[in-house]
């Protein structure tokens, strides 16, 4: 039995993976959400969350947390979606000047805030804006194994975007 302290993390944003957008509004799947679910905020994008999405993720060896600006309402909004419980959030700093150099240098204002949080332990980061400067960052910066899996905003996660995420966390096992 692995310790839950040592497991990997899953860093997971929503818009893109979990809520696809970019391609015309037809091209989006719709799937029926009991409108209790969707709760005070009634985002009419909640309705492209596919809740097959829960099991596949609970499937995957690591605990997930949620790495979105949808902060604590994630939990409220998305996981009740998907079947999932309330996961841990990732809380992002205020803005400062160091986010305002990366910007400039190319590296998206999550990264950081990530390596951080997860403190050595190896982790995946499930984002539709990484880019190489954020790979090549995080190779330089974090001690631990990291995977940093950009997803198509247009279909969000796939059949594929899975695959590559189980074989990577079951190798850190």
């Amino acid at each position: 039995m692995i310790d839950p302290a040592q497991r990997p993390l899953l860093f997971l944003d929503v818009d893109g993976p979990l809520i696809p957008f970019g391609a015309p509004a037809h091209h989006h799947p719709t799937h029926a959400v009991d409108p209790a679910l969707l709760g005070a905020a009634a985002n009419p994008l909640l309705t492209r969350i596919d809740p097959g999405h829960g099991p596949r993720l609970a499937a995957l060896p690591c605990e997930i947390v949620w790495a979105t600006t949808w902060m604590g309402d994630a939990n409220e909004c998305v996981a009740p979606l998907l079947g999932l419980p309330p996961l841990a959030v990732v809380v992002w700093p205020e803005p400062s000047d160091v986010d305002a150099r990366d910007e400039r240098d190319g590296l998206h204002w999550k990264t950081r805030t990530l390596v951080d949080r997860a403190a050595g332990r190896p982790f995946a980061w499930v984002d539709d804006e990484i880019t190489d400067t954020d790979r090549s960052w995080v190779a330089a910066h974090h001690p631990g194994r990291a995977l940093l899996h950009r997803v198509d905003p247009r279909r969000g996660l796939a059949d594929g975007d899975y695959a590559a995420l189980d074989a990577w966390l079951r190798r850190q096992h």
